[in-house]
């Protein structure tokens, strides 16, 4: 029942990484400058998972690495922004409803995995219980 455990806990943390990174991305739809107060938008970061093995040799997941997608920038006509160039305005490639949605899954997953590790206690202690 321990390597049930490891196998959802390693799930809980990759989707906490997730959902972090996507409430960075949300955070970051209208940032137009970077943080030395240049005119570079925000790009957007993508998490990539990958399988692994817990300790017991069980599968798992983690997060490889976050990286930024390459995607172009969205450019939206605002002649009056301080960053406009020729009227134009390059923001961030983020889609606010694609995270909310990618939110959404991960938020679910997430539950998905603590349902996971609550069954998993329950019927441990249900054992423990048969047992004494």
């Amino acid at each position: 029942m321990l390597s049930v455990l490891d196998v959802s806990a390693s799930a809980l943390e990759a989707e906490r990484i997730h959902m972090n990174t996507i409430a960075q991305n949300v955070a970051n739809a209208y940032t137009t400058r970077d943080s030395l107060g240049r005119p570079i938008p925000y790009r957007r970061k993508e998490v990539l998972f990958a399988p692994e093995r817990t300790p017991d040799g069980q599968p798992g997941v983690r997060v490889v690495d976050i990286v930024e997608d390459p995607s172009p920038y969205r450019r939206v006509w605002d002649p009056d922004h301080p960053d406009a160039v020729n009227g134009y305005v390059r923001y961030p490639n983020v889609n606010v409803i694609q995270e909310m949605v990618d939110l959404i899954m991960a938020s679910r997953a997430y539950e998905a995995n603590v349902t996971v590790m609550e069954l998993t206690k329950s019927m441990a202690a249900a054992t423990l219980k048969l047992l004494a």
